[in-house]
């Protein structure tokens, strides 16, 4: 049976913006006394938010400023804005969907500051007008809440609706709402997707086939 909603991450799913911001973390956490990869943000924070990004990394020493998220984000801004790539394999995701009259929407952790920035250039942020949902107006993920108002606004229920993340924390949302999960896992965390209980997938391809359009 065909879903009649889709429901997209952000970060990592639809614009590979996780790159350039584990950078910009990572230099600022190594200046406040956390010596950091950008490969380690990845894999610390990945589906989390600024602020859990802040209170883990000050349990691990970093001696961060009280406005180490407003700076932090400020930063993030301007490096989106200097251009991010969308994912290969989602405008032909989205036309394919588009064409067979399945909704969708997007539900991140992100603030939307930062869709608007990194989803703008692409003109997916106003393709999804209306239809987007963040940590800001929500619990974040891995709670349910973004999933389920998702599908209370397209009128569908848990079982006409999948989801599509790259992080545990996003994936366990969508089991949460009683939503197939479909975990997109470019970065090698084929394994915690799993264990969440999400289907994986290495392309954005392969996600057509399996859910059958």
């Amino acid at each position: 049976m065909l879903p009649k909603l889709v429901i997209f991450d952000c970060d990592g799913v639809l614009v590979d913006t996780e790159g350039p911001v584990n950078e910009v973390i990572a230099a600022s956490l190594t200046r406040y006394g956390l010596p950091i990869s950008p490969h380690e943000c990845q894999s610390l924070f990945v589906g989390g938010t600024i602020f859990g990004v802040q209170d883990e990394a000050r349990k691990r020493g970093a001696d961060l400023p009280e406005n180490w998220v407003d700076e932090t984000l400020m930063q993030i801004f301007a490096r989106i804005e200097a251009g991010v790539e969308v994912i290969d394999g989602i405008p032909a995701l989205l036309d394919q969907l588009e064409a067979l009259g399945i909704a969708t929407a997007i539900a991140s952790n992100g603030p939307m500051g930062k869709m608007e920035r990194s989803l703008g250039p692409s003109g997916m942020w106003q393709r999804f007008e209306g239809r987007i949902y963040s940590r800001e107006g929500f619990t974040p993920k891995p709670a349910p809440d973004m999933v389920l108002q998702a599908m209370k606004d397209a009128g569908v229920s848990a079982a006409q609706s999948v989801m599509i993340d790259d992080s545990p924390n996003g994936c366990m949302a969508a089991v949460r709402a009683g939503v197939r999960a479909i975990g997109y896992a470019a970065e090698g965390q084929d394994n915690q997707l799993r264990a969440v209980g999400a289907e994986v997938v290495t392309t954005i391809d392969a996600i057509a086939e399996l859910i059958g359009i």
